[in-house]
């Protein structure tokens, strides 16, 4: 089972990156998915989450308004597309299978994780 997330890169404050994260090896359907990200010397936090249909979104407040999740089912693929990005977004971007359809904002509700892809914002 693998999680590839795709789609960072450096870019200006204020633009757009739209991250890809493609599972294969299994289908997460029927799983809640989220991303996660860890900037240096931090701990890695929560960014969002989407239920197995896509039809529940839940993000954290540090992204809510800039941030959407999205997921295609039919392509085992999540979304996650960021609007507005600030440095302060800058982190290595993980994404994750849930252990159920919906999962929340906590590490441990993840049981598989993706090798995560860098997203750098300059001021």
């Amino acid at each position: 089972v693998q999680l590839q997330a795709s789609g960072g890169g450096l870019v200006q404050a204020g633009a757009y990156l739209r991250l890809s994260c493609v599972a294969s090896g299994r289908t997460f359907s029927n799983n809640g998915m989220g991303w996660f990200r860890q900037a240096p010397g931090k701990e890695r936090e929560f960014v969002a989450t989407i239920s197995w249909s896509g039809s529940s979104t839940f993000y954290a407040d540090s992204v809510k308004g800039r941030f959407t999740m999205s997921r295609d089912n039919a392509r085992n693929t999540v979304y996650l597309e960021m609007n507005s990005l600030k440095p302060e977004d800058t982190a290595i971007y993980y994404c994750a299978a849930g252990r159920s359809a919906y999962s929340g904002s906590y590490y441990t509700d993840y049981n598989y994780w993706g090798q995560g892809t860098q997203v750098t914002v300059s001021s």
